[in-house]
């Protein structure tokens, strides 16, 4: 089936800790603040698809009576940040196959409100008789969804070299791109000497290597190329996808071939690179002019560079050196300051900066002839963007 859908609103709450609102009333500001970006009223809204229900977020029945809408087609999945690439391919394919009109892509969580639920004695799926979805053992006391990342990066850096001075240059550049966001919860400068200073959490990940712990929502509305057209906003296109990938040979925080948790052992170098997202397209990987990641943890933005084939196989450490991914840099990432220091909603802040890309708002953060923008992520799903 052709995908036929954009993006033809945006709206976001306030972002921060311990904020008063509930995820309900977070999302209610989002809300229609999209409805206002869009030009389109409450009865529009026949579509919802959401990942962070309950206790996180807010489940969509709850969405769909607290504001009053008639819903004719849901999407929710389980509740992982990495479904939001899902969530919004679901809501793309729900308008081009016609089940709904306009689909309000809805999520509005608090971490701080929650937070007992990731790592610790709280956290149930680590538990399961295979152990946590993050690689957490906790029989061995690794509870942290950080585990899994920090297990993958010793691994990495062990086959291909490297030390955390030089995956500093990730959350540094990425704090750069903060200091020119307003909305970003970090608004200071990060130095190595401040990230080599910082707690050790899992080595070899710092504090700084880590995501912010942080409440607040993002809503995003999706409709057909043709409805779009007579909308408010230009429309942002959503021009190719790929889904998420799954097996024995992928774990979620490590490129195939890696040897974590079930992974078989390979050399990566010798993995082929993802080109679906792009062959499905027609768009080549050289025409994207920025690049936006589920950067939960440093090394996350390294295996996927790699794994989209932006810099060689064992390459990445090397390639974001030296301003690569920083403001101004050839492959500008996560301009708004993403998880590490923008807020953590889960992903949607990140296709919020997208849509302001290619409409051409992002204020000092601009990307010159910014047209084509990709989300992907290290666990293989990806959206291209286009203007």
């Amino acid at each position: 089936m052709k995908i036929d859908a954009a993006i033809v609103g945006i709206g976001a709450s306030p972002f921060g800790r311990f904020l008063p609102e509930s995820q309900l009333g977070l999302m209610a500001k989002a809300f229609k603040a999209a409805l206002a970006d869009a030009g389109l009223e409450r009865s529009d809204i026949d579509g919802l698809s959401t990942h962070m229900g309950s206790p996180l977020g807010v489940d969509y029945d709850r969405v769909a009576e607290a504001f009053g809408l008639d819903i004719r087609y849901v999407n929710q999945s389980w509740l992982h940040g990495r479904f939001v690439t899902n969530a919004l391919q679901h809501a793309a394919l729900a308008v081009s196959a016609g089940l709904a009109d306009v689909v309000a892509c809805v999520t509005g969580i608090s971490f701080t409100r929650e937070r007992d639920l990731l790592g610790g004695p709280g956290d149930m799926e680590g538990m399961r008789e295979e152990g946590g979805t993050h690689g957490e053992a906790p029989t061995y006391g690794l509870t942290a969804p950080a585990g899994g990342a920090a297990l993958s990066m010793q691994r990495y850096m062990h086959l291909y070299g490297g030390t955390s001075e030089k995956l500093a240059a990730v959350p540094m550049q990425i704090r750069q791109h903060a200091l020119l966001n307003p909305d970003a919860f970090m608004k200071e400068p990060l130095t190595l000497e401040k990230h080599q200073a910082a707690r050790m959490v899992v080595d070899p990940l710092r504090l700084y290597d880590c995501c912010l712990m942080t409440d607040g929502a993002v809503v995003l509305l999706v409709t057909t190329t043709e409805r779009a057209r007579d909308l408010k906003q230009k429309p942002v296109r959503i021009a190719s996808m790929q889904g998420i990938r799954s097996g024995r040979n992928e774990f979620i925080f490590a490129p195939p071939g890696l040897g974590i948790n079930q992974q078989p052992v390979s050399d990566i170098r010798a993995r082929p690179v993802d080109q679906e997202i792009y062959a499905r397209s027609g768009i080549d990987r050289g025409a994207v002019k920025g690049l936006y990641t589920y950067d939960a943890f440093a090394p996350l933005p390294l295996f996927v560079l790699e794994r989209f084939g932006f810099c060689g196989a064992g390459e990445a450490l090397d390639f974001v050196q030296g301003g690569t991914i920083g403001p101004g840099g050839k492959l500008p990432l996560n301009t708004h300051g993403g998880l590490l220091s923008e807020a953590h909603v889960a992903g949607w802040n990140h296709l919020r900066e997208m849509v302001r890309q290619l409409r051409g708002e992002a204020g000092p953060r601009q990307i010159p002839g910014a047209d084509v923008l990709q989300w992907a992520t290290c666990w293989g799903d990806s959206v291209l963007l286009a203007a």
